[in-house]
């Protein structure tokens, strides 16, 4: 079966980081993100139809009319345009975006220099859980919701056999090269022949 090239297209090279975390899943490189390619983008990366479905519900509900400064009236698709998708930040984050939506490398540096006490390059589980609870922002309901959920999908998508989330793989999903490398390892996958038993 053919693959659509579109999949794995060049990110804009004007984009900020976080621009370029979303622009993976805008399957059809329209700017725009709906809830439908959200799921695409969840399944092509490997992940069941059951937490894509709920990706797709949460992410594009949440985010699509922060993105859409200026309108009225909802749009019920829940459109998410990258352009603005700095608009959507929510608090309680590790600050490694900054309002702009660009990487800053000091904050990133902070995660593992505060919370990685096992190895200094990877978190575990529960670091991870207190790098979670170090970012909350008094009564930031919506922010603690967005970066709880937002880390434990990383950390069930990208932890390595030994429960591990490496600095390596935090560092590409802010860029959104994680999200290109772990699709086309799925496919990878999917058109390996199996080896004939002897």
């Amino acid at each position: 079966m053919a693959v659509k090239s579109h999949q794995f297209e060049a990110v804009d090279s004007n984009q900020n980081a976080l621009q370029k975390h979303c622009a993976f899943f805008d399957r059809n490189k329209d700017g725009v993100v709906y809830p439908w390619e959200t799921f695409q983008g969840f399944r092509a990366i490997g992940s069941g139809i059951l937490l894509s479905s709920v990706a797709a519900i949460f992410i594009n509900m949440g985010l699509s009319g922060k993105t859409r400064p200026g309108k009225k009236f909802p749009n019920l698709l829940f459109p998410i345009e990258i352009q603005n998708i700095n608009m959507a930040k929510h608090g309680s984050d590790s600050g490694v975006y900054d309002t702009h939506g660009r990487f800053v490398a000091s904050k990133f540096e902070e995660i593992f220099h505060k919370y990685a006490r096992t190895n200094s390059d990877s978190l575990t589980s529960s670091e991870l859980d207190q790098l979670i609870k170090g970012n909350r922002e008094p009564k930031d309901y919506g922010g603690w919701i967005g970066g709880l959920t937002e880390w434990k999908i990383l950390y069930y998508l990208g932890k390595d056999k030994n429960g591990l989330l490496s600095k390596e793989t935090v560092r590409a999903v802010y860029d959104g090269s994680l999200f290109e490398k772990m699709a086309q390892d799925k496919l990878a996958k999917s058109t390996k022949k199996p080896i004939s038993e002897k």
